[in-house]
């Protein structure tokens, strides 16, 4: 069988490609999704983590990690997140009113956006002890409302506020199934944002991806 060359083969593959490119696309508008976590990598990952006693919390306040920030008019990262979490969400411009959402820390679902709350899945006091303390407030507030890391998730209240500030060696959600991401994605968030582990957090964590 002949195969085309020339021009008209490159014209039809520049098609293609732009095709592709095109059908990737997602609006600029929409809520960024998380990748997804591989357990092979966050194990890597994982070792190759500083580890060091946790720092002291001097100086500490949610001030000096700004957030959330805007994504519009009358919303913010917070509302991006319950768009992006939740199902059948209704909106008043780009504010979330309505909606449905399982709160994957324990099972519990919610249609009322108040009852909700976006956890960041390394608490930013944790992240103060880890490092961040060195951080200006722009590089805070940059970890804060990163969209791009599994960093932020609407949970149920209840247990975003049992978490607290705690590692995975003092918490852990109580929807057991969802151990081994949850161990990814705390892995990747600290991963990127080159923060440290104590020992007693990077025993647990190497427990939970075990499961994976």
């Amino acid at each position: 069988m002949r195969t085309r060359s020339g021009p008209r083969a490159a014209v039809a593959a520049l098609a293609a490609a732009l095709a592709l490119g095109v059908a990737g696309c997602v609006p600029p508008d929409e809520p960024a999704t998380p990748p997804p976590s591989d357990g092979g990598n966050a194990v890597e990952q994982l070792s190759e983590l500083t580890v060091a006693t946790a720092g002291s919390m001097k100086g500490y306040s949610r001030d000096r990690f700004p957030h959330w920030r805007d994504t519009g008019k009358n919303c913010d990262v917070r509302d991006s997140i319950l768009q992006r979490d939740g199902k059948d969400v209704k909106l008043s411009g780009c504010n979330v009113v309505g909606g449905r959402w399982e709160s994957v820390y324990d099972g519990r679902s919610f249609s009322d956006p108040s009852d909700v709350d976006i956890d960041h899945m390394v608490p930013l006091a944790n992240a103060w002890r880890s490092g961040a303390d060195e951080w200006d407030n722009a590089k805070r507030g940059d970890f804060a409302n990163d969209t791009t890391r599994p960093q932020l998730f609407a949970v149920s209240a209840s247990s975003n506020r049992a978490k607290g500030d705690q590692d995975p060696s003092q918490w852990k959600p109580a929807n057991r199934s969802y151990w081994c991401k949850y161990a990814q994605d705390w892995v990747t968030v600290k991963h990127y944002w080159r923060l440290t582990v104590t020992s007693a957090e990077k025993s647990a964590l190497t427990d939970m991806l075990e499961g994976c």
